[in-house]
């Protein structure tokens, strides 16, 4: 295979845009000056450099848009369930089920990963850490193994697989030119393998640090840690009426049921059910009509006001979460064959990226363990940004170039996917959000960090081995 000089500048830019993920600083900067460069040389064009920034971006807004919807309408319901006080009403009741320290560290676990599931981790962990974690340190759980506990949970296991939401799944499929769904369930699967092996190693780990539920040090713990939130995180107490009541029952049942609806359609329709666009959207739906009902409960004659308020806040939040994501993700499909014919302007546009690794094949060992590992280490080296998601357009695109006989795109994907959450979204880097847990729990997230690397690590690995021999 003949390689142009378009082809070397894109595999320069992707080197340097790795690099500069290593060193923790902003990527799209290169993304977007790389974009420019390689449509420039590749059409012999000025004018043609400056439109591909543009298309570039837009392509990518817009196959990425119905994630910045779905998060808005997530996180525009969570507001309104918060005007209620019915956030809190729905897990209080779980305090009475911290018995001691041991039972204590699962039960953070299980309602962290759920939580997570439906709203991400960071905004449900100021939530959990308020309500839940003084519980758990009351019970004789250290405030460490509690951050422990929420990070493995809710950055680690419940944002990698990212299933009800799919915005991670969405952004590795759409680099990778496949369907959604196949991702999001490898993904899950392999999130609670990861995150599996990393709950048991930390447990092991730490358990003998757990104290009795009558040890004076618990008091003394839970004084440091309420003197640590300060201002950070004030417990807000419930409205005691009858309609913080009912969306405490009315949102857990509601979303209970379309997670059930949806593994019905999947497992028993026949078809492939509601996954990717179409279990986003019916998510999304739901997520709307509770937000409109909550909302109107709480604001009467102000709902109006109040849903376009909750619906902005959503949006932004949105936007600061993913907006870095879309011309990193640009940049990417410039080198994708699906993408890059539109933004450069041609009929058929050509496979920079796919080229480059099909170039290297016959110097490289075809090896399904290889190409696996190698996935997973680029991840894990973009999440070193702190981010997690800007490494997905990298990961997916590598995965569909790397894809052979022994492991498919849809594997590689979900490997890569991995490697760059469980690092850059928030358990083994402390520059992400596990900066937030840290500092509601009241520990040093340098030691939080060190805690958490070797049952993280531990559990990456043994997912992708998994993934290679058994998926």
């Amino acid at each position: 295979m003949d390689l142009t000089i378009p082809h070397l500048l894109y595999g320069l830019f992707t080197l340097i845009i790795i690099v500069t993920m290593v060193f923790r600083k902003g990527v799209v900067l290169p993304t977007l000056l790389g974009t420019f460069v390689i449509a420039f040389v590749y059409k012999g064009n000025i004018i043609d450099g400056f439109t591909a920034i543009f298309n570039a971006n837009l392509v990518a807004a817009q196959e990425l848009f119905s994630i910045f919807l779905i998060i808005t309408f997530m996180l525009a319901l969570l507001h309104s369930l918060r005007d209620l006080g019915a956030d809190v009403r729905m897990i209080q009741p779980i305090q009475k089920m911290m018995v001691n320290g041991h039972v204590s560290f699962f039960v953070l676990i299980t309602v962290t990963y759920v939580i997570s599931l439906f709203f991400w981790p960071t905004p449900a962990v100021p939530l959990i850490c308020a309500l839940l974690v003084p519980a758990a340190v009351r019970a004789g759980l250290p405030a460490m193994t509690a951050a422990v506990a929420i990070a493995i949970a809710g950055q680690g296991m419940a944002l990698s697989s990212d299933y009800i939401v799919q915005v991670a799944p969405s952004l590795s499929a759409a680099s990778a030119g496949i369907d959604v769904g196949s991702v999001a369930d490898k993904a899950l699967v392999l999130s609670l393998i990861a995150g599996g092996v990393a709950i048991l190693l930390a447990y092991l780990f730490y358990r003998k640090s757990i104290r009795s539920i009558n040890d004076p040090l618990n008091e003394i713990e839970l004084q440091k840690l309420q003197t640590a939130e300060g201002s950070k995180n004030k417990v807000r107490t419930a409205h005691l009426n009858t309609w913080s009541k009912v969306f405490a029952i009315a949102v857990p049942i509601s979303l209970l049921g379309v997670v059930i609806f949806m593994m019905y359609s999947k497992l028993f329709s026949g078809d492939s059910g509601l996954v990717g666009g179409d279990g986003a959207a019916f998510v999304g739906g739901v997520a709307v009509i509770l937000l409109l009902l909550s909302t109107i409960a709480f604001g009467k004659h102000h709902a109006l006001d109040y849903v376009t308020n909750h619906i902005t806040d959503g949006f932004v939040f949105a936007f600061k979460a993913m907006g870095p994501v879309i011309p990193i993700a640009g940049f990417f499909f410039l080198g994708s064959p699906d993408f890059s014919g539109i933004i450069l302007g041609v009929e058929e546009g050509p496979a920079l990226l796919f080229d480059l690794v099909a170039s290297t094949q016959d110097y490289l060992p075809q090896s399904a363990l290889l190409a696996a590992l190698s996935v997973l280490i680029i991840g894990i080296i973009t999440g070193l940004d702190g981010s997690g998601f800007s490494g997905l357009p990298l990961t997916g695109a590598l995965a569909a170039s790397l894809e052979t006989t022994s492991i498919d795109a849809a594997t590689l994907a979900a490997i890569g996917q991995m490697g760059a959450i469980w690092t850059g979204g928030g358990t083994i880097v402390a520059w992400s959000s596990l900066i937030a847990i840290a500092g509601f729990c009241g520990v040093s997230v340098m030691d939080l960090v060190r805690k958490n690397f070797l049952p993280v690590i531990s559990g990456l690995i043994i997912a992708t081995l998994i993934a290679v021999f058994f998926l």
